[in-house]
């Protein structure tokens, strides 16, 4: 799902990377209003985003993968606007904060790459506000499923239609805008309809076609080309 490097652009990322850097489920990676000296690419393991609330109660912005760039905010704003935390053991690809404005100034091709995934970013954004808005509960509820599988589908991580999705369901129901109990009971009913079926952290999508059409979709992954930093 990436697009390929030129040989130029590939030494140029060798010379960009500063290390590789594992973490343990449960770290913060970034922190909402601090400054950091990096940015990051997940090679392996998954994530969230999400804002702190001034009743300290948090509201997910929405689900991290391997190939995700991390720290773009911090980068450009000097501080983060929301808090990535680990859910998996993580092992992610280290970029120097220092070096971006490098990448800017001498390497412009490369340099639109994360401008690109920041854009997809706010899109994705919009079209959340959007289900929030318009769409009934079991209908966010499997559009977010949908996506999700899609994008780990493009990753090479459905096996057998099963994933990894290693997020509270309290996750879930933040991130699309629903209470836990609505949440909890919705997926009970995707689950008695034999679409789908989350638990111990694996989503097992048993009819793709069916959980497509809830979501109001067309039935095929939508596996979206994009650069890696």
């Amino acid at each position: 799902m990436f697009v390929p490097m030129t040989g130029r652009e590939l030494s140029f990322m060798e010379r960009f990377k500063s290390g590789e850097l594992e973490v343990e489920a449960g770290a913060t990676l970034m922190l909402e209003g601090a400054t950091s000296p990096h940015m990051y690419t997940p090679i392996e393991g998954m994530g969230l985003r999400y804002k702190t609330l001034e009743t300290g109660k948090r509201q997910v912005i929405n689900f991290v993968f391997p190939g995700d760039f991390i720290g773009l905010q911090a980068g450009l704003m000097k501080e983060m606007q929301h808090s990535v935390e680990a859910s998996t053991p993580m092992k992610l690809c280290v970029f120097n904060r220092s070096e971006l404005w490098t990448l800017f100034e001498h390497h412009p091709e490369r340099a639109y790459d994360p401008t690109w995934i920041s854009a997809v970013e706010e899109h994705l954004l919009g079209e959340s506000l959007a289900i929030v808005g318009h769409m009934s509960g079991k209908e966010r509820v499997a559009r977010a499923l949908v996506r999700v599988h899609d994008r780990a589908f493009a990753l090479g991580m459905v096996k057998e239609n099963k994933l990894p999705l290693p997020y509270r369901q309290q996750d879930l129901a933040d991130a699309i805008g629903l209470s836990l109990v609505h949440t909890n009971k919705t997926l009970q009913k995707l689950k008695d309809q034999g679409v789908a079926a989350w638990q111990d952290g694996v989503l097992h999508v048993k009819d793709y076609e069916g959980l497509c059409k809830l979501a109001k979709l067309d039935a095929k992954p939508d596996i979206m080309v994009r650069p890696l930093m």
